[in-house]
């Protein structure tokens, strides 16, 4: 979603006075809410439509698309079911990107390709807009500051004037976990050289013993808020921080959004596909043989060995580089 809000930006700017809906799934809507470019949201409620006995639910959801009379629908995701709905709201012309899997793309009125195998989401996202009439270009926010939700968090974890650090140790897949007991010793690694740095553990519930085993490296100096904060707090936090060592996860999208400086690691996924936007730079991945496999499960004869052997020592000192870079 992160790295689809540059076509939300751009349509805007270049539609001032359209009314413009995102269809998105229940649990990441936090995210939009109070979107100055949106006129609402309309969420998918995933888990609850599985179950027939929700389906009525399901089907007034879509009679709510249609009434709405679209002039255009555009699929971000290509996925059957966003392929499915995208159709189902009877718009006057449905936009989708041209991709193979789950067939969504018989759908679409207009398919546009990924330029090249290695051509970045975002840029195959905008890739969208020439193709109808819609100039791409980066006089936008892509996250637009928040004040007020701003202060909430000041409020709720005073920054006192520490330099923080951020970590987003947890990721959807297993095998894009850099080691609990690597950022361990990179903490212990940072917090021994750098004696002004706090660090900010992100995370959700099911991170927090994550984070409190990464916390343990420096106790006095860390906050463990896996499970702690609303998604949009979460982004406050990034926006926040001096720095943030990450997972392929969607914190590091969010720092890519915002230009926080990262360093990312990579395992079995493909920086140059979804890594993070304008920082590639800033990537750490091991050159194997297997990687990047882009599967969500290890078949190398040395289990995830992709990221368990990327030392936190390069870690460390690619991070004591871009502080130096920022200072």
């Amino acid at each position: 979603m992160i790295q689809a809000l540059p076509v939300l930006r751009l349509l805007k700017r270049h539609f001032p006075g359209a009314e413009i809906f995102w269809w998105i799934d229940a649990a990441l809507a936090p995210l939009l809410e109070g979107d100055p470019d949106l006129a609402g949201v309309v969420r998918f409620e995933r888990q609850r439509w599985g179950q027939p006995r929700h389906w009525p639910e399901m089907l007034r959801s879509i009679q709510g698309l249609r009434a709405h009379r679209f002039d255009l629908v555009i699929d971000l995701q290509c996925l059957l079911r966003s392929g499915l709905f995208a159709w189902l709201s009877n718009g006057e012309k449905l936009v989708g990107l041209d991709e193979v899997r789950e067939g969504a793309r018989g759908f679409y009125d207009l398919a546009v390709p990924r330029q090249t195998f290695h051509t970045h989401a975002v840029d195959w996202y905008l890739a969208v807009l020439p193709a109808l009439g819609v100039p791409v270009h980066k006089n936008f926010q892509w996250l637009p500051a928040r004040p007020e939700l701003a202060a909430t968090v000041n409020a709720r974890w005073p920054a006192d004037g520490a330099t923080w650090m951020a970590l987003a140790p947890g990721a959807r897949w297993e095998n894009k976990l850099w080691p609990a007991q690597h950022f361990t010793e990179l903490v212990r690694l940072l917090a021994g050289s750098q004696p002004e740095l706090r660090f900010a553990i992100l995370g959700g519930r099911n991170d927090r013993p994550l984070g409190e085993s990464i916390a343990q490296a420096a106790p006095t100096r860390s906050l463990n808020l896996c499970g702690e904060t609303s998604l949009q707090e979460m982004i406050e936090w990034v926006r926040r921080a001096a720095m943030l060592v990450t997972n392929d996860t969607g914190p590091m999208h969010v720092a890519a959004a915002l230009g926080t400086p990262l360093v990312a690691l990579f395992g079995p996924t493909e920086p140059r596909r979804t890594g993070p936007y304008g920082q590639l730079e800033n990537v750490l991945r091991l050159d194997l043989p297997c990687s990047p496999c882009l599967k969500s499960t290890c078949h190398f004869e040395k289990p995830e060995e992709c990221l368990r052997a990327l030392p936190p020592a390069l870690v460390f000192e690619r991070a004591l580089k871009l502080r130096a870079a920022h200072a």
